[in-house]
């Protein structure tokens, strides 16, 4: 059997080729792990008129009882249809108990959650193999994936929206398919009268609210805008946002300032600098970044840069000063800002 590809599993989804056998979901996104077993065993089941007909059993219950496995597999759905098992949490201990199982397949449809599983990992070189096995890979939505998916959501849902919203929530999105999931439903729900979603929805509503007010505050220093500075500070250190965590965010910010400006100097054209980095910025925050590049020289920058950590360690120092201390180093580089 061929091992299928991450792209192939959405269409293997939709039309499995096994009537029953073991689907293995294995990947780095847990969220996408889960929706895939979920999806196999509603494939599998949606006929089922027998409560008792699917198992969920934790792969840790099974290495104290290694025979569960195969009971509740060749156990008959008391009104008939197929019977289905999801396994969470498994690991190389489910290898010999499933191999045997597998020698003598029954009617049963067993899908097993697993982490990240290396090639050679004997769960997965079984599940690659057998005949009555499938292996499903699980990896974090690239860009094209998650914008169809944020598209067939809202299209189903009849939702109008504007064409940068794709690009904002890709921003906002897509390290784990469950929380993708949660957050558009989300936003589905706020609509569901209105039928359209506007980009300051989706930033009020999924948008990271402590991050958000500290990319005010970076992006005030860094524009050497004192007043819009010291109302963001305020209104952050006020709501319970760590002074440490926004000096720490500001060295971070500088640094890779510091990395483009090189570029910038070198010749790299300053969009492609933008559309590049890693991580991107997110789009609300280009125009910022493209003028602070402008305004900042490498040397600046690195002075910027020393300011910021001598306050960090200072404030460690000082802890009962690090909002004063963090404040007054903070407005220091954005004064020195304005001049430029």
């Amino acid at each position: 059997m061929t091992a299928l590809k991450a792209h192939e599993v959405e269409r293997f989804l939709q039309a499995p080729d096994l009537p029953n056998g073991v689907f293995l979901a294995y990947g780095p996104d847990n969220g996408l792990v889960r929706e895939v077993t979920r999806r196999i065993v509603q494939h599998f089941s949606h006929d089922s008129t027998d409560p008792m007909a699917h198992t969920i059993l934790d792969a840790q219950e099974l290495e104290t009882e290694p025979s569960r496995l195969a009971m509740e597999a060749r156990t008959p759905s008391l009104f008939g249809g197929k019977r289905t098992i999801r396994v969470r949490g498994a690991g190389k201990s489910l290898v010999h108990s499933l191999s045997l199982l597998l020698e003598d397949m029954p009617e049963a449809v067993i899908a097993i959650e697993a982490g990240n599983l290396r090639p050679a990992d004997s769960l997965r070189k079984l599940a690659e193999t057998h005949k009555f096995a499938r292996t499903l890979p699980c990896y974090a939505d690239n860009e094209k994936a998650l914008g169809e998916l944020i598209r067939k959501t809202f299209l189903d849902a009849g939702i109008s929206y504007a064409p940068e919203i794709i690009a904002g929530l890709r921003d906002l999105l897509g390290n784990d398919r469950e929380i993708t999931r949660q957050e558009l439903e989300k936003l589905v729900l706020f609509a569901y009268q209105s039928k359209q979603i506007s980009m300051e929805d989706v930033v009020n509503l999924c948008g990271d609210n402590s991050s958000q007010a500290i990319d005010a505050i970076i992006d005030a220093i860094g524009s050497g805008h004192a007043a819009n500075f010291d109302e963001a500070f305020r209104s952050a250190t006020a709501s319970g946002v760590d002074p440490q965590r926004i000096l720490s965010t500001a060295l971070m910010h500088f640094a890779t300032l510091r990395r483009m400006r090189t570029r910038l100097d070198a010749g790299t054209p300053l969009k492609e600098i933008l559309n590049t980095a890693r991580p991107r910025p997110h789009f609300s925050r280009m125009a910022a970044m493209e003028r602070q590049l402008r305004m900042w020289s490498d040397d600046s920058l690195s002075a910027a840069c020393s300011r910021i950590h001598a306050a960090v360690l200072e404030s460690r120092k000082n802890s009962l000063l690090n909002t004063q201390i963090a404040q007054r180093s903070l407005l220091a580089i954005c004064v020195a800002a304005a001049h430029r």
